[in-house]
């Protein structure tokens, strides 16, 4: 099972069936959140889950169940642009743009330029966080006109 859903490139797109399974597993694991968790195997072992995987798993089961396409990425791995351009939903020449002014940290190896996650990650939150701020800008503004708003 593993090396199928690598092969795939690690992401897991849910069928019909897995998501209305996922919907039924993530009911059930909510109503015992304040449980630890065990996977059992085949021999009757018990293997404890440490609390971020019950909830990385509970997060997982969510989205499988809105049938939303899941990918693992870990936040030290090194991505390509075209990789970093879906990531950020903006197109490659673009995120390039983005590259070039230094507005995400990156590196090249050879004459391939890549990008590591927690930095894709954070300069996302920046861009939320500005946008944010701005929309706040503009309500107090609209505010202060007696906009209605």
């Amino acid at each position: 099972m593993m090396n199928a859903l690598l092969e795939r490139n690690g992401t897991i797109v849910p069928s019909e069936e897995d998501a209305k399974l996922a919907t039924e597993t993530s009911r059930i694991l909510s109503k015992h959140s304040d449980q630890n968790l065990h996977v059992q195997l085949d021999d009757g072992q018990l293997l404890p889950l440490p609390r971020a995987i019950q909830d990385l798993i509970s997060h997982l089961l969510v989205e499988m169940s809105q049938g939303n396409a899941v990918t693992l990425i870990p936040v030290h791995a090194e991505m390509t642009t075209q990789e970093a351009a879906d990531f950020l939903n903006v197109s490659r020449p673009y995120l390039v743009k983005l590259l070039e002014t230094n507005q995400i940290p990156h590196h090249k190896v050879g004459t391939h330029r890549r990008v590591r996650f927690n930095e894709l990650k954070a300069f996302k939150q920046r861009q939320a966080e500005a946008k944010a701020a701005a929309l706040d800008e503009l309500t107090a503004q609209a505010q202060e006109l007696n906009m209605g708003y």
